[in-house]
């Protein structure tokens, strides 16, 4: 990978003191505290690493004052120097750690403050990642694409911006959407979390954002432990999503928001796939963009009814099967930089997809058996061909050779009862 920039470097530079950190020290001695709780007793260097703070000037500046307060207490040593000491909460830190709880759940890495957080997401912005007509084309090499297709994609995925591919089902609109989601290799450095007036937003997410070894560069600079050096994220929703998970999600039990999806897919790519499925209607999900889009800005809600403002560097993708003027207005599809139609193969491309399809199944391919099918259960019944139609034709007839115990080819019975299976008669 490319070593992060300058910029980035320097904005991660590890805190040196309780203010650098950017956090209240009331929130550091209750966070503290809540960890303390539940793990019953930690070292010092424990603390560290589970706060993902420095020791020095920091962590033991937190301890000394839980100490002085009468909140921790130290109960011997597991090595040399203040680092060693074990720590125990006392009656009273218990109280107090409980009296923290009852505000807020949340404990683990310390949390970066918002203003934070918007520096970082503005400094390795996924509008500096330039994608050329070669890594394009290898990065879709596994696709049957025309050259008409690639300079369509090529440019969207450079905008960074926003993508609406529209086609008829099975063509590869999602395949589509994954190969630019691999074409952005460099990584970015993601928050555990946020904290906005002594609120916690988790960002972090096992699942969003998978986590790559630190290059050499950062490893000999003492950076900022609270955020985790990981891929660009590529975050996908279908139907399920609604306007709710669009802006931050709090749990009234542990009294901690999640992020939203966009917030996740900061400096990556947030694919809306099978748009217009959703339970929302979809123009009140577009009307949710239009900010967004034009200013590249976005704003969350807290429960207090405060505003808070984020970047959207989002390279968002919606993808549809539903004619996109029937989905939403001109006025909108103005605000989509790159409008791209994904449309049914020519039978040139048909018959590449379909050997391709054959040797990767380890079928023979046979012409005049291609032909056969072409021209019974295309061109006679008035069939439309897609892009999913050989791999999901040849699997058939590979179950139905299983099931005869004969060798998996384009034979006329096995073609014949691979169309029978795959397709529905009205």
């Amino acid at each position: 990978m490319m070593n992060p920039p300058a910029s980035v470097v320097t904005l991660l530079r590890e805190p040196q003191s309780i203010p650098e950190t950017g956090l209240n020290p009331g929130f550091l001695y209750d966070l503290t505290l809540k960890v303390l709780y539940f793990n019953g007793e930690l070292s010092g260097l424990a603390f560290a690493n589970i706060l993902k703070l420095p020791y020095t000037n920091v962590v033991d500046r937190v301890l000394g004052f839980l100490i002085k307060e009468d909140l921790v207490a130290i109960t011997g040593s597991v090595g040399f120097g203040d680092r060693g000491y074990n720590y125990v909460i006392t009656q009273k830190g218990s109280n107090k750690a409980q009296e923290a709880l009852a505000r807020s759940q949340y404990y683990g890495p310390a949390p970066v403050a918002l203003a934070h957080y918007n520096a970082v997401i503005r400094a390795q912005t996924i509008g500096e990642i330039q994608i050329t007509r070669d890594e394009l084309r290898s990065a879709l090499k596994h696709l049957v694409i025309s050259d008409t297709m690639l300079r369509r994609v090529g440019p969207a995925a450079n905008s960074a911006r926003s993508i609406f591919l529209y086609g008829p089902p099975g063509n590869g609109k999602t395949t589509v959407a994954q190969a630019i989601s691999t074409l952005f290799t460099t990584h970015v450095y993601v928050p555990y979390a946020v904290e906005v007036d002594s609120q916690v937003i988790q960002v972090f997410d096992a699942l969003s954002h998978l986590p790559v070894e630190e290059p050499p560069q950062a490893r000999e600079s003492a950076r900022d432990s609270r955020w985790a050096l990981t891929r660009r994220p590529f975050i996908v929703t279908g139907g399920e999503l609604g306007l709710e998970a669009l802006d931050l999600i709090f749990d009234p039990v542990s009294k901690v928001y999640q992020a939203p999806h966009q917030m996740k897919s900061n400096n990556g790519m947030f694919l809306i796939d099978d748009f217009g499925r959703q339970l929302v209607r979809p123009r009140d999900l577009l009307n949710r963009w239009i900010v967004p889009l034009e200013n590249r800005v976005d704003f969350l809600t807290l429960q207090t009814g405060k505003k808070i403002e984020i970047p959207f560097d989002v390279l968002i993708v919606f993808s549809t099967n539903l004619n996109p003027t029937d989905l939403v207005d001109d006025a909108f599809l103005r605000r989509i930089r790159h409008k791209i139609e994904v449309p049914n193969p020519t039978w040139e491309e048909f018959r590449e997809i379909f050997t391709r399809m054959c040797v990767r199944r380890n079928v023979p391919y046979d012409e005049e058996g291609f032909r056969y099918l072409v021209m019974e259960h295309y061109i006679k019944v008035k069939r439309e061909p897609k892009a999913v139609h050989p791999r999901d034709l040849l699997d058939q007839i590979i179950d139905y050779a299983k099931f005869l115990d004969v060798e998996p080819r384009l034979t006329k019975e096995l073609i014949d009862a691979a169309i029978e299976a795959y397709f529905v008669k009205l």
